[in-house]
């Protein structure tokens, strides 16, 4: 009778949550925090995310903006929820990569209270000027900077943000001079450089994209390795003659570090799938994005986002180092 007692919990341990009394995963709405403002890139790549997410979850994705420091805000909250697969983090560039040493001892989580769940999105960044500032290139924008140093304005969605080090990075390999001016969200930055208030902004291409095509600011270049295919004809920055601003951002999922694996394996397969989709790939690319479903990768998992974070904050405190910024 107790070996057949043993055997049967040895039994019950190995079965799924939902038969050891437990509700099934998902039975509720889930949490999609976005830790940057409305209509930035971020929250479009959500939207995106979360309106194919749910159908396949069986429960509704809620987006919820939670802005601030350079999107530690929000990744903060995140860090700090129940890790029960309820509260998702639209992980960025940023939040999961520069801000650790850009922030250094004031950075308010560490890598290890966040785990990952998967890759959705990666994108070029646009160099552009407002209609107001007679460059029509980077090289113009260089010299104009170089004769009027310190009196540009260059605006980005927020301190620690890849748009924030494009901008440094430009200043450190021409040694020009300009003031950088951080907002909470590409939204109000943007409506700032059309007004121009602004003269030189840097923005991920999707959020800018439209502004740039209908003219109501003037793209110089985009900073991947690559033309972009949305602005074929506007330059990369190595085309453009400076080969070292070189940056691209990213967007995926994280959840808190304790949350269990199988739920983050769910979560996952989910994120993947939905990357996958032919009208998110086409969505993707109609952004000027690429997703992680292209070669080399061929999709996302937790692990491979895992080692993919692990590159990037090693690459982008390189990318700090060298540029000089600091969080103010």
């Amino acid at each position: 009778m107790l070996v057949r007692r043993q055997a049967l919990a040895a039994c019950a341990a190995l079965l799924p949550l939902p038969a050891l009394g437990q509700a099934a995963y998902p039975n509720r709405s889930i949490r999609l925090v976005v830790p940057f403002t409305p209509a930035g890139t971020t929250d479009i790549a959500a939207r995106l995310l979360a309106a194919h997410l749910g159908p396949r979850l069986g429960q509704m994705v809620v987006v919820e903006n939670r802005p601030g420091a350079g999107g530690n805000l929000g990744a903060e909250a995140v860090v700090k929820a129940d890790p029960d697969g309820y509260t998702l983090l639209m992980a960025t560039v940023s939040s999961a990569a520069i801000n650790y040493s850009l922030y250094g001892t004031k950075m308010p989580y560490k890598p290890e209270d966040l785990a990952a769940v998967g890759l959705m999105m990666e994108v070029p960044n646009a160099i552009f000027v407002s209609n107001a500032l007679p460059v029509k290139t980077l090289q113009e924008l260089v010299d104009y900077a170089r004769a009027h140093p310190g009196k540009l304005n260059n605006g980005s969605s927020g301190i620690g943000t890849s748009l924030h080090l494009t901008g440094e990075l430009l200043k450190a390999e021409t040694g020009i001079e300009m003031q950088h001016i951080p907002f909470r969200g590409a939204g109000p930055m943007l409506q700032e450089a059309i007004a121009g208030r602004i003269e030189v902004g840097v923005d991920n291409l999707p959020s800018v994209l439209g502004h740039l095509k209908e003219g109501r600011l003037r793209p110089l270049a985009v900073t991947g390795t690559v033309r972009a295919p949305a602005l074929p004809d506007v330059p990369t920055t190595a085309e453009a003659g400076f080969p070292g601003v070189v940056a691209t951002a990213w967007f995926g999922v994280q959840v808190p570090a304790r949350t269990p694996r199988p739920l983050i394996e769910q979560l996952g397969a989910a994120v993947d799938a939905v990357t996958k989709d032919p009208e998110v790939k086409a969505k993707i690319a109609e952004l000027g994005g690429s997703g992680p479903n292209l070669p080399p990768r061929g999709g996302t998992t937790p692990a491979a986002f895992e080692t993919y974070i692990k590159a990037e904050i090693i690459k982008w405190s390189e990318v700090v180092r060298k540029s000089g910024a600091k969080a103010e």
